[in-house]
C-alpha cells in the first residue's frame, strides 16, 4: 500500500461554497467575543470561525428599550422573560462592530450566527450581519416544545419561514444548524434545501434543566460535550450524505482526532468544534490537523476527498446499518453473564 507523506495530504474541502484550507471550523462560543482570541484561533490553524450568536431576544429587547421602535410583539412575554442586555457579551450594535473589525484583522472566513425561533424583525439583522463582512451565516434554531396545542408541522413551518426571509434578504450562504427532535430530518432537510439553504449544521445541543429538590426549581448549566455526543450527528451525516447537495457541518462531540475522521468518513464537509477548543485552548486546532494529517497518510491517504462519505449509507446502501436491523442486533447482543454475581 502506497504511504503518504504527512506534508503530501490535501485536507481541502468546500462548506457553503467557500473553500477551507481543512474541515476544522470553530464553532460558535464565547472564544469569538474576544478580537485577540479569534487572532490566537487564526493562529492555530482554525479553517474558518463561526461568531458566537446574536439572539433574537436580544435584539428585541434592545429595540424595546427604544420608544420609537418600541411595539407590541407576539413574542414580548418571551422578551420580558429573557436575560438583561447585560447578560450578554455584546449588544447588536457592538456585535455588528466587533465582526467588523474581526473582518479587517483575519483571513479564514467568519460565519455570523443569528439565534431564534420566529419570524420577528429581527431577521433584518442578517443584512447588516452581511454588509459588516459576513462571509456567510448560521441560523441557529433552537425551539423547545412546551405547547400542546402546536403541531409539529407548525414548528417546521415556522422554521421554513425564517429560512426563507433571510435566504430573500442575503445574498450571501445560510447554513442552518438544527436540533436532531425533528419527526423525519431527512424530509426537513430536504425540504430546507428547496427553499435555498446552503447547508445544515447537525446537531445543536439540547441543554436541559436538573430539578432541585431542596426548592423544587429547576436548575440550567452548561455541561461540555464529549466524544460519545457524535455518534448521534454521524448517524444523521451518513444518512443525509450523497442524497442532498447542500453542504452538512457536524457539530457536538468532535475532541479527537479520530472523531474528525469518523465524521468526514460519514460525510461531513466540515466539523465543528467547541467544547475541546472551552477546555485545551487554540492549540487543540494544531493537534486535531496534524493528527489528522497523520491518520491519512498512514493510511495511504494524501487527499481528504478519497475518505469523504466512505461509510455513508448511499456508499454502502445498507439501510439496515442506520435503521431497525441494527438496533434489533444491538439489543440482541447484550450477554447477561455480564451481571455481577451477587452473593
Amino acid at each position: 500500500m502506497h504511504i503518504a507523506r504527512r506534508d503530501d495530504v490535501d485536507l481541502k474541502t468546500t462548506y457553503l461554497g467557500l473553500t477551507l484550507t481543512h474541515p476544522l471550523v470553530c464553532g460558535a462560543s464565547p472564544l469569538s467575543a474576544d478580537l485577540d482570541m479569534v487572532l490566537r484561533l487564526e493562529d492555530a490553524g482554525a479553517a474558518a470561525i463561526v461568531m458566537h450568536s446574536l439572539f433574537e431576544e436580544q435584539i428585541l429587547k434592545d429595540a424595546m428599550r427604544r420608544p420609537h421602535l418600541r411595539r407590541e410583539s407576539p413574542t414580548r412575554s418571551l422578551v420580558d422573560q429573557s436575560p438583561p442586555l447585560s447578560a450578554y457579551a455584546l449588544s447588536p450594535s457592538q456585535y455588528i462592530e466587533h465582526l467588523l473589525r474581526v473582518k479587517q484583522r483575519v483571513r479564514i472566513p467568519i460565519i455570523a450566527s443569528l439565534n431564534g425561533t420566529t419570524a420577528e424583525g429581527w431577521l433584518h439583522y442578517a443584512r447588516a450581519l452581511e454588509r459588516a463582512g459576513a462571509d456567510a451565516l448560521e441560523l441557529n434554531f433552537y425551539h423547545v416544545a412546551v405547547d400542546p396545542s402546536e403541531t409539529g408541522q407548525t414548528i417546521e413551518q415556522r422554521l421554513i419561514d425564517i429560512v426563507a426571509v433571510v435566504k430573500e434578504s442575503v445574498s450571501i450562504p445560510v447554513a442552518v444548524k438544527l436540533s436532531p427532535f425533528y419527526s423525519s430530518v431527512p424530509n426537513l432537510a430536504a425540504r430546507l434545501e428547496r427553499i435555498g439553504a446552503d447547508g445544515l449544521v447537525l446537531f445543536n445541543r439540547f441543554y436541559q434543566a436538573d430539578i432541585d429538590p431542596d426548592t423544587h426549581g429547576a436548575t440550567l448549566t452548561v455541561e461540555l460535550s464529549n466524544s460519545s455526543d457524535l455518534l448521534l450527528r454521524l448517524h444523521a451525516v451518513a444518512i443525509l450524505a450523497d442524497h442532498l447537495r447542500l453542504s452538512l457541518a457536524v457539530s457536538g462531540g468532535v475532541h479527537e482526532p479520530i472523531d474528525v475522521v469518523r465524521a468526514v468518513l460519514a460525510g461531513a464537509d466540515a466539523v465543528q468544534i467547541t467544547s475541546t477548543l472551552l477546555r485545551h485552548g487554540p492549540s487543540r486546532l494544531t493537534y486535531l490537523r496534524t493528527e489528522l494529517e497523520k491518520w491519512c497518510a498512514s493510511h495511504g491517504h494524501d487527499a481528504l476527498s478519497q475518505i469523504k462519505g466512505s461509510a455513508s449509507l448511499a456508499r454502502h446502501l445498507a439501510l439496515s446499518r442506520f435503521g431497525r436491523d441494527e438496533y434489533v442486533s444491538v439489543l440482541q447482543s447484550w450477554n447477561p453473564s455480564r451481571l455481577p454475581v451477587m452473593d
